[in-house]
């Protein structure tokens, strides 16, 4: 194809897409109109998508535009469903609507205190990435000078066990920081974490700014049963490209049905075919090797409660969806 150039989508917001080019330039795009079609159930393309533009040129502007012609195979996928109405969605109740694309990795950040944190919420981000496809991911400790080390340390040793990382960092006292920003030098990074676990200062220790930047891009507002947002990744003075995900916050895992979540918790997921039954749930059978773990002490029992909470989530949505 004559007059085309590969890119990565660093931005996109209602209906356009800005592609930074292989040339060096940043060309503003929408999308070739077959693939506008496909994209009622999906979406065809978003930040982080590798894709082929064509150029195109208005009247009355010297804005670089084009058009998306082909959107790469993604490596991972981090999306969430979403409600739909009419046409929008192909029809189904839910759609899926992709986050980011091609992270390298995601990173969770949560405090050690102040607030005190939401293990129910960290094992719903887990088991979202997990279900991604993104190979590493990252827990952020923050305000570790807050707490007790030993406290910390009973918190979240048992998920280094799982072979997850995790950093401890102090944005107060810029402990971690050249850490966690050599973790972010490469690649592209999800960056998300519930309120008041001291994101905003984290991102102004690793890159003066920052913070500002992503909040003027990262933008999301919920009206009716319609999702918009603007979405943005921001390169780094170091190098690597970072998305602030606020959309995963409130996430609700896409296209996993109940029985298929023990699949996206590393810790139960070795157990899973040992039990009796092979359609265990974990919950009342007999002879089911989950429940004789978590019994043992090799799953942890609170780990195990946020994944019966998850399941029974993902049932009631399953049945509104399904009925």
């Amino acid at each position: 194809m004559e007059n085309t150039l590969h890119g990565l989508v660093i931005k996109e917001q209602s209906g356009f897409y800005w592609v930074e080019s292989e040339d060096g330039n940043t060309y503003m795009c929408q999308l070739r109109g077959r693939l506008k079609e496909e994209a009622k159930s999906s979406d065809i393309a978003a930040i982080g998508d590798r894709v082929t533009i064509s150029l195109r040129q208005e009247e009355g502007t010297d804005v670089l535009m084009g058009v998306v012609e082909t959107v790469a195979d993604r490596k991972s996928v981090l999306s969430r469903a979403v409600r739909t109405t009419g046409k929008r969605g192909g029809g189904q109740a839910t759609r899926e609507q992709i986050i980011i694309a091609n992270a390298d990795r995601a990173i969770f950040v949560f405090a050690a205190t102040q607030p005190s944190p939401d293990l129910e919420m960290l094992d719903r981000f887990l088991a979202v990435g997990e279900k991604s496809g993104i190979k590493d991911l990252v827990i952020v400790v923050n305000k570790i000078d807050l707490e007790d080390p030993s406290i910390i340390t009973a918190t979240f040793t048992p998920y280094e066990r799982m072979g997850y990382r995790v950093l401890h960092t102090s944005a107060m006292d810029n402990n971690g920081i050249d850490e966690l920003r050599a973790v972010l030098c490469t690649g592209i990074s999800a960056f998300t974490g519930p309120s008041g676990v001291g994101k905003t200062s984290l991102l102004n220790c690793i890159q003066p700014g920052l913070a500002r930047t992503v909040k003027s891009v990262g933008k999301q507002s919920e009206e009716g049963v319609h999702t918009t947002r603007d979405s943005a990744l921001i390169q780094l003075d170091g190098g690597g490209y970072l998305a602030d995900t606020p959309g995963i916050r409130s996430i609700s895992l896409w296209d996993v049905e109940p029985d298929e979540l023990d699949a996206y918790f590393v810790d139960i997921e070795p157990y899973v075919d040992q039990c009796k039954f092979s359609n265990c749930t974990h919950t009342n059978e007999p002879k089911c090797a989950v429940k004789q773990a978590v019994k043992d002490k090799d799953v942890s029992s609170l780990r195990y409660k946020n994944y019966l909470n998850l399941r029974e989530e993902l049932r009631d949505t399953y049945i509104i969806y399904n009925r």
